[in-house]
C-alpha cells in the first residue's frame, strides 16, 4: 500500500498512486514545539515538521516517497499486528539513524522527503524478490513473525527496479490470536475502531503515527526511545476510548481519502508517555 502525508498532513494511496492522508489533531501538529533535528535548514514553525522550509510550498517541492517492503512468504506470512509494529519501528529507525542526519549519506534525501508530502509506500516481497530488495541500502527491522525493510526516500518516478516491480495491492494479513493488552505505561499507536483498513494501509498509517510522535518529542526523549529500540505496540482502541484519545492533545493521523476510507477520517493516535504530560 502507498501512504503519503503532507506536512503536517499524512496521506496514503493505493496501487501506484498516493494512498492515505493524515493530519495531526489541531494543536498537536507534527513538529510543533519540537527542537530542530540535526542538519541544515531553519527550525520548525508552529504546526510544521522540523525540516520545513517556510519559503517552499510543499506541493512545489520535489516529491519523494519512503519505501517499505514487508516480507510475506506464501507458507509463513507474518501476523498482522507484528507487521504493523515492525513498520512503525522501521520508520522510527531510519529517522533516528546517523546516516539520515547531519552529513550522513541519506540526510539530504531525508530532508527533501520531509520538506514535501510525507509519502510512504508499503510493498510486499518473498523469496528471490526479498533477497534482491535486501541487497539495496536500507534497514531491516524484525519483530515477532514480521520482517520489514525500509529504504531511503526515492523520487516518485525514480524507484530502483528491484522495488518498482513489487506488488502494492492485496497486502492483507491476519492475527492468529487476538493481541494482548498493551502496557499502559508504554508507547501505543491506537488504531481507529471505526475503520476497516487493509494491512498495507494500516502499516503506512502506523508509520505516520510513529513519525508524528517522533516530531513532537524532545531530543532527550528521542534519544531514550532510540536507545531502548523504539518499543511500541499497535492496538485497536475501544470506541469510548477512541473518543477520549482523539481529544487528548496527542498527535492524530487523519486520512486524505485517496483510497479505502473517507477524507478526514482519524486513523491513528500516537500515545507516547512523554507526550501525555509534556514538560513545557
Amino acid at each position: 500500500m502507498t501512504s503519503e502525508s503532507p506536512r503536517p498532513d499524512t496521506e496514503t494511496g493505493s496501487e501506484r498512486r498516493p494512498e492515505t492522508g493524515s493530519e495531526p489533531h489541531p494543536g498537536t501538529e507534527a513538529g510543533n514545539g519540537a527542537p530542530p533535528l540535526p542538519g541544515p535548514g531553519p527550525g520548525p514553525g508552529p504546526g510544521d515538521s522540523p525540516f520545513r522550509h517556510q519559503d517552499t510550498d510543499r506541493d512545489a517541492a520535489p516529491q519523494f516517497v519512503l519505501p517499505l517492503v514487508v516480507r510475506i512468504e506464501k507458507a509463513a506470512p507474518p501476523a498482522r499486528t507484528d507487521a504493523l509494529e515492525a513498520a512503525a519501528r522501521a520508520v522510527l529507525t531510519i529517522l533516528g539513524d546517523e546516516r539520515s542526519t547531519g552529513d550522513g549519506p541519506w540526510a539530504e534525501t531525508m530532508r527533501d522527503w520531509q520538506d514535501a508530502r510525507i509519502r510512504k509506500v508499503v510493498r510486499r516481497a518473498r523469496g528471490a524478490e526479498w533477497r534482491k530488495a535486501s541487497a539495496l541500502p536500507g534497514i531491516t527491522v524484525t519483530g515477532g513473525t514480521a520482517e520489514v525493510r525500509v529504504f531511503p526516500p526515492v523520487p516518485l518516478d525514480g524507484w530502483p527496479k528491484e522495488l518498482a516491480k513489487l506488488q502494492v495491492s492485496g497486502t492483507d494479513l491476519d492475527d492468529p490470536e487476538p493481541p494482548t493488552a498493551p502496557d499502559p505505561s508504554g508507547t501505543v499507536l491506537w488504531l481507529s475502531p471505526e475503520l476497516d483498513m487493509s494491512a498495507g494501509k494500516a502499516m503506512a498509517q502506523a508509520g505516520h503515527g510513529a513519525q508524528l510522535a517522533w516530531w513532537e518529542l524532545s531530543d532527550a526523549d528521542r534519544a531514550a526511545w532510540a536507545a531502548a529500540g523504539f518499543p511500541l505496540t499497535v492496538r485497536t482502541a475501544e470506541p469510548d476510548q477512541w473518543a477520549r484519545l482523539t481529544t487528548a492533545g496527542l498527535p492524530v493521523v487523519r486520512d486524505a481519502g485517496f483510497t479505502e476510507i473517507a477524507p478526514g477520517s482519524c486513523t491513528v493516535v500516537a500515545d507516547h508517555p512523554a507526550l501525555r504530560h509534556p514538560a513545557r
